[in-house]
């Protein structure tokens, strides 16, 4: 089994984040451009996208060679990525990579929401050595965290349908991971409460 060796917080924040910025940066530089490749019209949101996934590539692999692990959501974030990624380019559609946000959430909160009706909470299988809480805590944060999902999944939806292609890639770049954050912070005294605290 491969050692989990500690790792800066901050450079591991820029690892976890700096391939989404980097994909809005290079998006914002080239969304009014359109590119030809063998042939084909590309435009600069489907290009940006292209660059995307080897960089995310990338920066998990360093955070792997860094920690010696990789969370259940990285992995299976990224393979969405991946996959929709690779339909954005070959259909030459932007739909399939904006609603990949829709599915991942939906799939999230779809995950916990199987994990509840069977009376148990999935998420403290992956957060427990983060947050040692007890039984009622983790129920009631999964509970909530899925709902919040199910919500951002909602969101999403709605706005890449209806919204401009560079107003979704803002959406999706600050204002998601900024809810999701929002909504931690504010679990923090019900996470307080439930807290097992050792000596």
């Amino acid at each position: 089994m491969a050692e989990h060796k500690p790792i800066n917080p901050w450079l591991k924040m820029g690892l976890e984040l700096g391939p989404v910025l980097i994909f809005f940066v290079g998006y914002m530089r080239i969304k009014d451009d359109m590119f030809e490749i063998m042939g084909r019209e590309y435009s600069g949101f489907i290009v940006a996208t292209t660059a995307f996934i080897p960089i995310l590539f990338l920066s998990m692999g360093v955070l792997w060679w860094l920690t010696g692990k990789l969370s259940k959501m990285q992995i299976v974030t990224a393979i969405m990525v991946i996959f929709f990624g690779a339909l954005t380019v070959i259909f030459n559609n932007e739909a399939f990579f904006k609603m990949k946000t829709t599915i991942v959430y939906a799939l999230f909160a779809g995950i916990l929401g199987v994990g509840l009706l069977r009376g148990q909470s999935y998420l403290a299988y992956v957060m427990e050595d983060m947050m040692p809480i007890a039984e009622e805590g983790w129920m009631i944060l999964t509970r909530r965290l899925a709902g919040m999902f199910g919500a951002m999944a909602v969101a999403n939806e709605v706005v890449w349908r209806t919204m401009s292609t560079e107003f979704w890639v803002k959406f999706e770049t600050f204002f998601l991971p900024a809810c999701l954050f929002a909504f931690f912070i504010a679990q923090a005294r019900m996470l307080e409460r439930y807290s097992l605290e050792e000596d």
